[in-house]
């Protein structure tokens, strides 16, 4: 009996599965005019309402020697790779940015500042790339440059070390940065999509009336003895008179 009623549940799951697919199929066209307009109200909101902005990047090489020597020993790479992060954080320091926006005279404050400024070091090196971010390249530029020499003084000054090498001055953007526009109006197509479909499908399964006699049968469990034909050229008003009368 209980092998019987899984089999039964497996069953009218498996019919539930295939009318929601056709519903989807049935509503494709609506579907997908959702996406579409959805991905253009996307895609007009980041040209028209979101600044483009664009990345300068400046790259500097320390390396701190123990002894006095004019040679570089292992020990020397070593703890420079170890005190990397600490050159980071040094970089990013209040002290640093706050010089900066002084220097240039920036309408930023440091937290604004520093949300826009990133410090990452390619695996495997001892370089130290400066990243910033603005909506102004030129500004972007400057920034990049003055925090890295604000920072070059700093770190000299903190972790006693001889000098800050420059590997790469900070260059002039031409591209932009972002925002992304097509995976913007990609999402907003998904979005629609989706949203769209997930209104169909709760609707779906939240309606309970009974609209043909095999919902008769599945759901009152009962036999359907005869079927009154409508004229489909009548309006709804005749429709639903005889409905009542019958």
């Amino acid at each position: 009996m209980e092998g019987n009623t899984i089999q039964q549940r497996d069953e009218e799951m498996e019919i539930d599965l295939v009318e929601i697919c056709l519903l989807l199929l049935h509503n494709l066209p609506l579907i997908l005019s959702a996406g579409v307009l959805a991905a253009l109200c996307l895609f007009l909101g980041t040209k028209l309402l979101i600044a483009p902005t664009y990345n300068s990047a400046t790259s500097i090489y320390i390396l701190s020697r123990q002894q006095e020597s004019s040679s570089i020993t292992y020990s020397d790479v070593q703890l420079g790779t170890q005190l990397t992060a600490d050159y980071a954080e040094l970089i990013q320091s209040r002290y640093v940015l706050e010089e900066v926006i002084q220097v240039l005279g920036l309408d930023s404050s440091y937290e604004e500042l520093s949300g826009r400024v990133n410090v990452t070091t390619p695996d495997g090196t001892r370089i130290l790339t400066i990243t910033v971010t603005d909506t102004d390249p030129v500004r972007a530029m400057d920034t990049a440059n003055a925090i890295r020499e604000v920072a070059s003084v700093h770190i000299t000054n903190v972790m006693d070390i001889e000098a800050v090498n420059v590997v790469e001055t900070a260059n002039m953007p031409t591209a932009q940065a972002g925002p992304n526009t097509l995976r913007n109006t990609l999402i907003g197509a998904l979005l629609g999509v989706f949203a769209v479909a997930a209104v169909l499908i709760v609707r779906f399964l939240m309606d309970d009336t009974i609209k043909t006699s095999e919902d008769v049968e599945k759901y009152l469990q009962l036999s359907v003895l005869s079927v009154i034909p409508l004229n489909e050229g009548e309006p709804d008003a005749s429709r639903k008179k005889k409905l009542k009368k019958a």
